[in-house]
């Protein structure tokens, strides 16, 4: 009837069951939750394990700077002091933690700082830049470090999961989650030809500050150091094998060098196809091999590649009595060979096949670049 308010009100759309069959939620085990997640285990058993790197060192002042801002207290004449950080992971018990080389270059104070708020004096053992890898010696007190469990690399595989964990930024155990992108990229494809390592490349977001900290399988275990991010290309960082860098930590916890072997070229990979596209331009001034093969594109001067008579536009086919069909085969032969090691190589040159016959060099001796 008019002016008898309604015996039921409706304040908003119908009710509907949007529940699917065998899309149930989990029953709660004794009344609460349990987490599941594959990351969260991971991060629970290595978070501890990672730690924050914090350096000191002292640079070179602009020419003005001197001037118009004094020295202060602790800074030599000319210098003023500048801070880094990066993130690092302990590999035992005794105080051994590994970080990237570049997070520790000069420094003159290196402080560790662990989750759980304890912090010491880190002693810098080795490093080796060609790697990106050093290793830090930490006294241990009070109760037992935390440590990481090492994965293998060589087990990894496209699309496995990868975490990884670090500092980002400033932040401290900052933990990102993606995938194994690719395996065993160059040095050259990643775009800082001077290193020796063949990288991990993924997805999972590696900011500045991360470089030193762990990647992470979906077990928990390392299988890399995060170590590069690519400026021009988001969603891609590179990490080191962890296969690789547990051999080299041998010797840099130890104080020991690596030597790296290096003949002195700079390469590209030729195929067949790029060849012939060379070849068909009118504007081209060089003809070359329709084949596969690692392209010189430059000798250095002083170098045993240019002692050995390599020449600009050789086509390395064949290097120490194994096939080459790239650059990265060439690299690859060279980086498995020691110091001094004779090594003889053919070479395509002008259509015409070459033996030449090369000794490595050491890389950390070779001529600086003019």
């Amino acid at each position: 009837a008019a002016g008898e308010a309604p015996s039921t009100v409706e304040t908003g759309l119908p009710s509907v069951n949007l529940r699917l069959p065998g899309l149930e939620p989990p029953t709660p085990v004794g009344g609460a939750r349990r987490k599941t997640s594959f990351v969260t285990a991971a991060v629970q058993a290595v978070g501890p394990s990672v730690v924050r790197i914090d350096t000191e060192r002292l640079v070179d002042r602009p020419a003005l700077e001197g001037y118009l801002f004094p020295d202060r207290g602790g800074e030599g004449d000319g210098q003023r002091r500048e801070s880094g950080q990066g993130s690092g992971v302990i590999l035992s018990e005794d105080g051994l933690i590994m970080t990237n080389a570049h997070v520790v270059k000069n420094a003159a104070k290196v402080t560790v700082t662990l989750i759980d708020g304890r912090t010491f004096d880190g002693l810098v053992r080795g490093t080796d830049e060609f790697m990106d890898l050093a290793a830090i010696r930490i006294k241990p007190s009070g109760k037992p470090l935390p440590t990481a469990p090492l994965g293998r690399s060589d087990e990894l595989q496209v699309g496995d999961w990868a975490i990884a964990i670090g500092n980002a930024v400033g932040l401290d155990s900052t933990v990102t989650l993606g995938i194994i992108s690719s395996l065993s990229r160059s040095a050259a494809e990643v775009g800082i030809p001077n290193k020796k390592v063949n990288f991990i490349q993924t997805d999972a977001a590696i900011n500045p500050g991360n470089s030193g900290g762990p990647l992470l399988n979906e077990f928990g275990e390392v299988v890399g150091i995060n170590t590069a991010i690519r400026a021009n290309a988001a969603g891609i960082g590179f990490a080191i094998p962890i296969d690789t860098a547990e051999k080299a930590m041998k010797t840099l916890s130890a104080g020991g060098k690596i030597s790296h072997a290096y003949l002195g070229i700079s390469m590209l990979s030729l195929t067949p196809e790029a060849a012939r596209l060379n070849n068909a331009d009118p504007n081209s001034n060089v003809y070359l091999p329709e084949q596969h093969g690692a392209l010189v594109l430059a000798v250095g001067p002083d170098t045993p590649a240019a002692k050995a008579g390599f020449r600009k536009f050789d086509l390395i086919v064949e290097l120490a009595g194994t096939p080459i069909s790239s650059a990265a085969d060439a690299q690859r032969l060279v980086d498995e060979t020691r110091v001094g090691q004779p090594l003889q190589v053919k070479v395509l040159r002008q259509q015409k096949q070459i033996s030449l016959s090369v000794v490595t060099g050491d890389l950390s001796t070779r001529p600086e670049r003019r």
